[in-house]
Order: structure tokens, then sequence, then C-alpha cells
């Protein structure tokens, strides 16, 4: 079962990805260069259970070519954070802490050449969506088939999920209750809300 924030279910994992989906990929080597901040999508199975990650990366990327290689990955989800003063809390004698979320997935990187523009595409919809006006890439004319060329495609396999929710679940209500009327970020308000009404 793990820490108690460690404890989460597929809809965490999923809302967490949809809010921030710019996530560190990192191959097996622990060589900076082997590692780049790079926006990805969710695939899910029926039970809603993440199961793949949709990406893209310039072929000169150095993670290409090491992952071509070895195609072991790291993935990190950075989410919503916020350091959290005894101010927040209510009382002088509460140490400060930091409340955050993230996701660690253990992957297999396949290269998918063939379905770069629908992994552009599906990307440019997601960022875009609900946008009055929404960009598509067929606005860049001519310019969008050489761009296409210098990107490929990727689909990393979910081997492994593991997370970290440290959202107050551990804090006195009368403490819980202060830190969510105090902390300033809403990002990290709205996620302890979540976490706080499995409470009971």
């Amino acid at each position: 079962m793990g820490t108690t924030f460690e404890q989460f279910d597929a809809s965490d994992v999923r809302d967490l990805i949809t809010e921030f989906p710019l996530a560190w990929l990192s191959a097996g080597d622990a060589c900076a260069d082997h590692a780049s901040l790079l926006p990805l999508l969710g695939v899910y199975d029926d039970a809603g259970e993440l199961t793949h990650l949709i990406g893209h990366m310039a072929r000169r990327n150095p993670l290409f070519a090491a992952l071509t290689a070895d195609p072991h990955a790291l993935i990190l989800f950075h989410g919503p954070e916020a350091y959290v003063s005894p101010e927040h809390a209510g009382t002088r004698d509460w140490a400060p802490t930091w409340n955050y979320a993230q996701l660690r997935l253990e992957v297999d990187v396949v290269f998918e050449p063939d379905e770069t523009v629908t992994a552009l595409s599906l990307l440019v919809d997601a960022m875009e969506e609900g946008r009055s006006e929404p960009w598509t890439a067929a606005e860049l004319g001519a310019r969008y088939v050489p761009m296409q060329r210098m990107i490929i495609a990727f689909r990393a396999r979910v081997k492994k999920v593991g997370g970290k929710f440290k959202l107050g679940q551990d804090e006195a209500p009368e403490t819980l209750r202060a830190m969510l009327e105090n902390i300033p970020d809403e990002a990290v308000v709205r996620w302890m809300r979540r976490f706080a009404a499995r409470r009971g």
C-alpha cells in the first residue's frame, strides 16, 4: 500500500498528467544530455489505468540516440507544489513544509516515425482545447512539412507507476482547514481538497 502519501488512484494519475503534461524524460544513462523536458499525453485502458504516453522530440535530441540504443527510461511528472508556512497552518508551533504531487514512471520508449503527424496533432488539439479560436498546424502552411522531418514521435510503454501526493493528509483537521484557507496557490489547494475529501 505504501505510505499515506503514496496512496493514489488511476484518476489521480490521469488528472495530474492532463493538468501538468510537461515532464522530464531521462534515459538510463545519468548524463545530463540524456534528459529533456517534453510534453506528454496519457493513453488509458478501459479501467482508466495508464498504459502509454505519447510524445515527440527533435531527432537531434541526444535522447533519440540514447533511447534507440536502450529504450528503458524514467519519466518524472511534477504536479502542484507550494511552500507551507506556519502562518498558513495558523500556528507558530508547527514546522514549515512543502506540499507537492509527483509521478515517477518506468517506461520503454518505442519510436514511431510514421505517427509523427498524429502525435503532433494530438498534442496541439489537447493544448488548444477550450480556446475561442484553437490554432491548427495547417496555419503553418508549407513550413509544416520541413518541420515534421526534424521531429520523431514516440510511445512510452508504462512498466511501473510510482508517485507521491503530499497534500496534507496527515494534518489535524483544524490545521488542514487553516491551510486550505490560507495557502495562496490555487492548484495546491484544489489538489489538497481532492485528497481531503477522501478522509471521510
